[in-house]
């Protein structure tokens, strides 16, 4: 065979292969595409009531609140930007939305994601989603009701400002263990948290992310992997002081003689002090300058300090490693349930599902939102601001012709 007849050989060979790659990466990009799944979507259009189903809770105690639809006093876009408001301050605020089918996270990554504004500059109260499963009784939903995962942040006063992660296992619900800082403006935030097949989690804000890591370190889901051996025990001599008082030191004379307290050589005794009426005048105490207290022995290093003692550890028997600790069998609902002192809060664009691509739409959106939200808040204070100086003006040039009234009178 010729050089030339081997080297066309080669050349088509490389095409051949060039060509199925290029194949498989579309085939493998397109059966991702098919599927990635949108498990919910709810930008609360004028038909959300349709879909979303009201609790009360608190009708007993008249303590639920009522939602409005509503895109606040500042917005990007007027009808896009409508979300779900809470509207009466110290209340309870209880709904929830079927998904359009039930579905499990086992095997694929779980997004879930939603904004959320505190337009009321929200003093104390939640502003959180719960994912629940097919078990939830949407009209007898409240707080007890069980759940899957609690997302989104909670903040009252300046101690409590956090973005709960809470996963439900067994019937018990396990709070991360790591502090994530919410944002506490009054402008539109995007939270997404994504939780994936190998046991491990993000959590974003606006894009940003603001935590990861892993579900069996960062929750105390499962029991801890070593204990202290219950066994050991910290020997009767073992000696864990690092210093001790120097035996060689000894007290100065006179330590002792020196008193806490004495007389104050600047009190004088009242011109009208009667000592046959109020007795012998003593002046009044005042701390010594020249005490310095109960005399110590210094400290010098002990000889026989063994260092702190440690506890050795073993492993637990309970421990049992669990690869599906992300994983549920039963995701049906969403549902908001908070209390909340001061009303005004606008939950919106609601999305639950496997796709990144899907949830980086969204957060486009959000993007555009954000800078049209700005703006109009810009011209919202401005316009708080004239309004506020108008009405001052009004209320003084009242003032001025009540004055002026008064004095035709006189």
């Amino acid at each position: 065979v010729s050089t030339q007849s081997t080297g066309c050989l080669l050349l088509i060979v490389e095409r051949q292969m060039r060509a199925s790659t290029i194949i498989f990466a579309f085939l493998i990009s397109s059966i991702a595409l098919v599927t990635a799944e949108v498990y919910f979507a709810e930008t609360f259009d004028k038909n959300w009531e349709s879909r979303w189903v009201k609790a009360y809770p608190k009708k007993a105690e008249n303590a639920d609140g009522e939602w409005g639809w509503s895109a606040g006093k500042f917005y990007n876009d007027a009808v896009k930007d409508k979300g779900l408001q809470t509207t009466q301050d110290a209340k309870f605020y209880t709904i929830s939305a079927e998904f359009p089918k039930e579905f499990s996270n086992k095997g694929k990554e779980l997004i879930v994601q939603y904004t959320i504004k505190f337009e009321q500059n929200i003093d104390c109260g939640g502003g959180y989603l719960k994912l629940y499963p097919a078990s939830l009784d949407q009209e007898n939903m409240n707080s007890e009701s069980e759940y899957n995962i609690m997302f989104g942040p909670d903040i009252c006063g300046s101690s409590t400002r956090k973005v709960h992660v809470i996963f439900s296992h067994n019937g018990k619900n396990h709070l991360v263990k790591k502090e994530i800082r919410p944002e506490t403006d009054e402008f539109t935030h995007l939270y997404r948290l994504v939780v994936k097949p190998d046991n491990t989690y993000e959590v974003y804000i606006d894009g940003t992310k603001k935590e990861s890591g892993s579900l069996e370190e960062d929750w105390d889901i499962l029991p801890p992997k070593q204990i202290k051996d219950p066994n050991a025990h910290k020997p009767s001599d073992w000696v864990d002081e690092k210093e001790i008082p120097d035996p060689e030191d000894k007290k100065p004379e006179g330590w002792d003689d020196i008193p806490a307290e004495i007389p104050d050589p600047e009190a004088t005794k009242p011109d009208d002090w009667d000592e046959d009426l109020d007795g012998e005048w003593e002046a009044p105490q005042i701390p010594n300058p020249e005490y310095k207290g109960v005399w110590k022995a210094k400290q010098i290093p002990n000889p026989a300090y063994k260092g702190e003692w440690v506890h050795p550890l073993i492993d637990n028997p309970d421990y049992q490693p669990n690869s599906n600790l992300y994983a549920y069998d039963s995701f049906k609902y969403v549902g908001i349930d908070v209390w909340q002192v001061k009303s005004g809060t606008i939950f919106d664009n609601i999305l639950v599902t496997d796709s990144e691509k899907e949830a980086d739409k969204w957060l486009k959106e959000w993007e555009v939102q954000k800078e049209g939200e700005k703006k109009a808040y810009d011209e919202h204070k401005e316009e708080e601001r004239k309004k506020a100086e108008a009405e001052k003006e009004t209320k003084e040039a009242d003032e001025e012709a009540e004055t002026e009234d008064d004095k035709d009178e006189l």
